[in-house]
Protein backbone atom coordinates (compact mmCIF):
# COMPACT_ATOMS: atom_id res chain seq x y z
CA UNK A 1 0.00 0.00 0.00
CA UNK A 2 1.24 3.26 -1.12
CA UNK A 3 0.04 6.26 1.27
CA UNK A 4 1.01 8.44 -1.35
CA UNK A 5 -1.47 7.80 -3.24
CA UNK A 6 -5.02 9.25 -2.43
CA UNK A 7 -7.10 6.59 -2.63
CA UNK A 8 -5.02 4.05 -0.60
CA UNK A 9 -4.81 6.83 1.76
CA UNK A 10 -8.68 7.67 2.02
CA UNK A 11 -8.81 3.69 2.86
CA UNK A 12 -6.58 3.38 5.82
CA UNK A 13 -8.51 6.48 7.11
CA UNK A 14 -11.68 5.08 6.57
CA UNK A 15 -10.53 1.94 7.89
CA UNK A 16 -8.94 3.35 11.52
CA UNK A 17 -12.45 5.43 11.89
CA UNK A 18 -14.64 2.26 10.91
CA UNK A 19 -12.41 0.63 13.64
CA UNK A 20 -12.37 3.27 16.27
CA UNK A 21 -16.35 3.22 15.23
CA UNK A 22 -16.52 -0.59 16.03
CA UNK A 23 -14.73 -0.02 19.15
CA UNK A 24 -16.77 2.94 20.00
CA UNK A 25 -19.59 0.66 20.58
CA UNK A 26 -18.16 -0.56 23.66
CA UNK A 27 -16.50 2.69 24.97
CA UNK A 28 -19.76 4.73 26.48
CA UNK A 29 -17.86 7.86 25.14
CA UNK A 30 -17.48 7.22 21.50
CA UNK A 31 -20.63 7.38 19.20
CA UNK A 32 -19.67 3.95 18.04
CA UNK A 33 -22.57 3.46 14.87
CA UNK A 34 -22.04 6.76 13.60
CA UNK A 35 -18.41 6.62 13.67
CA UNK A 36 -18.84 3.31 11.63
CA UNK A 37 -21.06 5.36 9.63
CA UNK A 38 -18.67 8.16 8.60
CA UNK A 39 -15.94 6.10 7.91
CA UNK A 40 -17.63 4.36 5.01
CA UNK A 41 -18.92 7.70 3.76
CA UNK A 42 -15.56 9.02 3.19
CA UNK A 43 -14.31 5.98 1.84
CA UNK A 44 -17.54 6.20 -1.00
CA UNK A 45 -17.24 10.06 -1.50
CA UNK A 46 -13.41 10.38 -1.39
CA UNK A 47 -12.01 6.84 -2.13
CA UNK A 48 -11.00 5.17 -5.41
CA UNK A 49 -12.77 2.07 -7.19
CA UNK A 50 -15.77 1.91 -9.15
CA UNK A 51 -18.66 4.40 -8.34
CA UNK A 52 -21.11 2.10 -8.29
CA UNK A 53 -19.47 -0.41 -5.91
CA UNK A 54 -19.12 2.60 -3.53
CA UNK A 55 -22.77 4.32 -3.70
CA UNK A 56 -24.13 0.25 -2.95
CA UNK A 57 -21.54 -0.20 0.18
CA UNK A 58 -22.83 3.89 1.68
CA UNK A 59 -26.57 3.16 0.51
CA UNK A 60 -26.17 -0.08 2.47
CA UNK A 61 -24.27 1.42 5.09
CA UNK A 62 -26.80 4.10 5.53
CA UNK A 63 -29.64 1.89 5.85
CA UNK A 64 -27.73 -0.32 8.43
CA UNK A 65 -26.76 2.89 10.64
CA UNK A 66 -30.51 3.47 10.51
CA UNK A 67 -31.94 0.41 11.41
CA UNK A 68 -29.89 -0.17 13.64
CA UNK A 69 -30.50 3.02 15.77
CA UNK A 70 -33.90 2.66 15.40
CA UNK A 71 -34.36 -1.10 17.17
CA UNK A 72 -31.66 0.69 19.44
CA UNK A 73 -33.90 2.22 21.00
CA UNK A 74 -37.17 0.35 20.34
CA UNK A 75 -36.74 -3.17 20.85
CA UNK A 76 -34.82 -2.69 24.99
CA UNK A 77 -37.44 -0.42 25.35
CA UNK A 78 -40.53 -2.24 24.48
CA UNK A 79 -38.46 -4.83 27.10
CA UNK A 80 -38.22 -2.63 29.95
CA UNK A 81 -41.70 -1.29 29.39
CA UNK A 82 -42.51 -5.13 29.76
CA UNK A 83 -40.58 -5.38 32.75
CA UNK A 84 -41.84 -2.52 34.69
CA UNK A 85 -38.59 -0.77 35.05
CA UNK A 86 -39.79 2.74 35.33
CA UNK A 87 -38.73 5.89 33.61
CA UNK A 88 -37.19 7.24 37.18
CA UNK A 89 -34.83 4.08 37.72
CA UNK A 90 -33.13 5.18 34.25
CA UNK A 91 -32.57 8.52 35.00
CA UNK A 92 -31.21 7.79 37.96
CA UNK A 93 -28.95 4.84 36.63
CA UNK A 94 -27.81 7.86 34.01
CA UNK A 95 -27.36 10.83 36.18
CA UNK A 96 -25.10 8.17 38.53
CA UNK A 97 -23.57 6.80 35.60
CA UNK A 98 -22.54 10.23 35.32
CA UNK A 99 -20.95 10.95 37.98
CA UNK A 100 -19.72 7.87 38.38
CA UNK A 101 -17.24 8.38 35.24
CA UNK A 102 -15.69 11.31 36.71
CA UNK A 103 -15.08 9.40 40.19
CA UNK A 104 -14.25 5.85 38.93
CA UNK A 105 -12.30 6.32 35.63
CA UNK A 106 -13.43 3.50 32.73
CA UNK A 107 -15.71 1.21 35.19
CA UNK A 108 -17.45 4.53 36.48
CA UNK A 109 -20.45 4.94 34.29
CA UNK A 110 -21.18 1.54 34.59
CA UNK A 111 -21.24 1.35 38.40
CA UNK A 112 -23.15 4.38 38.69
CA UNK A 113 -25.77 3.45 36.39
CA UNK A 114 -26.43 -0.13 38.05
CA UNK A 115 -26.24 1.85 41.33
CA UNK A 116 -28.63 4.34 40.18
CA UNK A 117 -31.45 1.46 38.93
CA UNK A 118 -30.92 -0.69 42.26
CA UNK A 119 -31.76 2.28 44.18
CA UNK A 120 -34.51 3.70 42.67
CA UNK A 121 -35.88 -0.18 43.00
CA UNK A 122 -34.56 -0.87 46.13
CA UNK A 123 -36.72 2.13 47.51
CA UNK A 124 -39.67 1.28 45.14
CA UNK A 125 -39.97 -2.75 45.05
CA UNK A 126 -37.89 -3.41 48.24
CA UNK A 127 -34.62 -5.95 49.24
CA UNK A 128 -36.01 -9.14 47.55
CA UNK A 129 -37.03 -7.63 44.61
CA UNK A 130 -34.86 -5.33 43.76
CA UNK A 131 -31.87 -7.01 42.64
CA UNK A 132 -34.24 -8.78 39.57
CA UNK A 133 -35.60 -5.80 38.03
CA UNK A 134 -31.91 -4.11 37.56
CA UNK A 135 -31.03 -7.16 36.04
CA UNK A 136 -33.68 -6.66 34.06
CA UNK A 137 -33.03 -3.29 33.39
CA UNK A 138 -29.18 -4.32 32.57
CA UNK A 139 -30.46 -6.51 30.13
CA UNK A 140 -32.15 -3.97 28.18
CA UNK A 141 -29.04 -2.10 27.62
CA UNK A 142 -27.31 -4.89 27.10
CA UNK A 143 -29.65 -5.70 24.30
CA UNK A 144 -29.22 -2.32 22.71
CA UNK A 145 -25.38 -2.86 22.86
CA UNK A 146 -25.89 -5.68 21.09
CA UNK A 147 -28.22 -4.33 18.53
CA UNK A 148 -25.23 -1.76 17.85
CA UNK A 149 -22.42 -3.76 17.70
CA UNK A 150 -24.02 -6.10 15.10
CA UNK A 151 -25.01 -3.41 12.85
CA UNK A 152 -21.62 -1.57 12.98
CA UNK A 153 -19.56 -4.85 12.60
CA UNK A 154 -22.02 -5.39 9.60
CA UNK A 155 -21.11 -1.75 8.11
CA UNK A 156 -17.45 -2.83 8.58
CA UNK A 157 -18.14 -6.20 6.48
CA UNK A 158 -20.07 -4.14 3.86
CA UNK A 159 -17.01 -2.01 3.51
CA UNK A 160 -14.80 -4.39 3.39
CA UNK A 161 -16.51 -6.66 0.88
CA UNK A 162 -16.76 -2.63 -1.44
CA UNK A 163 -13.32 -2.29 -1.14
CA UNK A 164 -12.19 -5.36 -1.75
CA UNK A 165 -14.62 -5.10 -5.33
CA UNK A 166 -14.37 -1.74 -6.28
Amino acid sequence: MDLSDTGSAIALISGLVILTGVAGVLVPVLPGLLLTWSGVMLWAVLGDGGGGARLVVAVLATVLTGLGLVIKYLWPGKKLKDSGVPASALLAGGVLGIVGFFVVPLVGLILGFVLGIWLVELSRLGLDRAWPSTRSALGAVGLALLVELAAALAIAVIWLFGLAFA
